[in-house]
C-alpha cells in the first residue's frame, strides 16, 4: 500500500514539477509521463478498489494543479474529459489481464493503451476545439499534424507510447524483482526454522 501511494505521489510530482519550473513541454517532455503506465499496471497489480481510483486521483490532482492553479483554465473541458475516459477505458480493459500477466501481454496492453489514449484524446480535441473543422478532414488534422503553431500530434503520440512502454517496463521489472525476492524469502523461512 505504501509503495502504491508513493508511486502515485511521484507520478503527480513528475507531471507537475517540469511545468511549474518552466521546462519546455513541446519536445520530448510533452505527454511523457508515468500516469498511463500506473493506470495500466495498477489495474493488474493493485488491489481492486485502489486499481481504478489511485491513477484517476493522480490524474485529477495533477490536472487541478496544472490547469486551475498554473494555467488558470477550467478543470473539465472537452479537451480534458477524454483523458479520464481513456484512462478509465484502458484500466477496464486491462482488468482482463489480472492473474495472467506476462511481459508480452503487458507490453501489448501498453501499446494498445497508448493508441486508445491517442485516438480518444485527439477526437476530444477535434470535438472541443473550434479551430478544427467539424469534418472528416478536421478529424484527420487532429489525428496527424494538429493545429498550426503547436507540435504535431504525432510527437505527443510518440512521447505517450515511449513513456508508457518505459514506465510499464520499469513497473513490471520492479514487480517481478519484488515477487521473486518475496518468494525466495518465503522459501528460505522453513529451512531456517528447522
Amino acid at each position: 500500500m505504501f509503495a502504491a501511494i508513493f508511486l502515485i505521489l511521484a507520478a503527480i510530482l513528475y507531471r507537475i514539477v517540469p511545468v511549474m519550473i518552466g521546462v519546455d513541454q513541446s519536445g520530448w517532455l510533452g505527454n511523457f509521463a508515468p500516469l498511463a503506465a500506473i493506470a495500466l499496471c495498477g489495474a493488474i497489480y493493485l488491489p481492486r478498489r485502489m486499481a481504478a481510483v489511485l491513477p484517476l486521483v493522480a490524474l485529477l490532482v495533477s490536472d487541478v494543479v496544472l490547469n486551475v492553479y498554473h494555467y488558470h483554465q477550467p478543470i473539465f473541458t472537452w479537451e480534458i474529459l477524454p483523458h479520464y475516459l481513456a484512462f478509465g477505458l484502458v484500466s477496464a480493459l486491462v482488468f482482463a489481464l489480472r492473474g495472467r500477466v506476462t511481459g508480452f501481454r503487458l507490453f501489448g496492453a501498453s501499446v494498445a493503451g497508448s493508441l486508445i489514449f491517442y485516438v480518444i484524446t485527439n477526437t476530444g480535441a477535434w470535438l472541443g476545439e473550434p479551430r478544427y473543422a467539424g469534418t472528416l478532414a478536421g478529424w484527420f488534422q487532429a489525428m496527424t499534424w494538429g493545429l498550426p503553431g503547436f507540435p504535431s500530434t504525432f510527437i505527443f503520440y510518440r512521447n505517450t507510447a515511449v513513456s508508457d512502454l518505459l514506465f510499464t517496463g520499469l513497473f513490471f521489472a520492479c514487480m517481478t524483482v519484488t515477487s521473486r525476492s518475496t518468494s525466495e524469502s518465503k522459501a528460505a523461512q522453513p529451512a531456517l526454522a528447522s
